[in-house]
């Protein structure tokens, strides 16, 4: 009976210690193919095969956790650019992340950012 008590609470210590909290809910949207290679706000190149994003107030190499809230899919992401600047959205996702979202097709999605610490 001790073992079960000892190993559930091992068990809900391990789950708060990976919990995260929610920094955000909004849209998301993604950058289009045409900004291949433009500087972004952090001085890097934008590359569409990596897993980075933009945000208004984040610091540059933040990471975040972003999940798309109509089919649940994450994707973790570096800040690396300011933006979006369209009212209501919260994030602009590299085509990478996108894909990883499963929100191409839909183009914007309903999201939550948690800061990853």
């Amino acid at each position: 009976m001790q073992k079960i008590v000892v190993l559930a609470l091992l068990a809900v210590f391990f789950s708060l210690c990976h919990a995260r909290d929610v920094y955000e809910k909004g849209k998301a949207s993604y950058y289009a193919d045409k900004f291949k290679g433009h500087k972004t706000a952090s001085g890097e190149e934008y590359a569409p095969g990596q897993l980075t994003a933009a945000h208004r107030r984040l610091p540059f190499g933040t990471y975040v956790e972003v999940t798309n809230l109509r089919n649940g899919l994450s994707v973790k992401v570096k800040i690396n650019d300011r933006g979006p600047f369209i009212k209501g959205r919260v994030i602009d996702l590299s085509k990478a992340a996108a894909q990883q979202l499963d929100m191409i097709h839909d183009g914007v999605v309903e999201v939550e950012l948690s800061v990853i610490k």
